[in-house]
């Protein structure tokens, strides 16, 4: 595997949640796939402390669902966002996952105010045929023990 595929990968991964094509965002996680956003820097453990959001695969249909909704009011008018990600670096493989870190950038626009997000991502991801699945997806957020507005797009 060539660094080239990672980044392709998680360019895909930006350009699906860039185009609002969440079903097809949510169909890259594995079976027990988990997004995750912890809410302080160095969180080891979403389950014993509070996290911004741990989600898996069933609280993911629900977030796409939502978003779907022609009645979810916290996304009216339907926020644009773009991301840069940057960079991608492999870890060491844990079993048979990968770990791939990489930084970013992401600014939503909605209802005349633009937010700016930024930190970096661990996704763990597993091989499956010619692309990959993911396992975890970590947001650590530069500034996720700081107060900030809802989040209703999947960083």
């Amino acid at each position: 595997m060539t660094v080239r595929a990672f980044e392709e990968f998680l360019f895909y991964e930006a350009k699906l949640l860039d185009e609002r094509r969440f079903e097809e965002w949510r169909a890259l996680f594995a079976i027990d796939g988990v997004y995750w956003i912890p809410a302080r820097v160095g969180q080891l453990d979403p389950l014993e402390e509070v996290s911004i959001a741990y989600e898996d695969t069933q609280l993911l249909d629900v977030r796409v669902s939502r978003l779907q909704h022609e009645k979810n009011y916290a996304d009216q008018p339907p926020a644009r966002t773009r991301r840069v990600i940057g960079n991608i670096v492999l870890g060491s493989p844990v079993g048979e996952n990968l770990v791939v870190n990489s930084n970013f950038t992401l600014v939503e626009f909605q209802d005349e105010e633009q937010r700016l997000f930024a930190g970096s991502y661990v996704h763990t991801l597993n091989k499956q045929n010619d692309s990959f699945k993911i396992i975890q997806k970590r947001v650590d957020l530069l500034n996720c023990d700081a107060p900030m507005g809802a989040i209703v797009i999947p960083l």
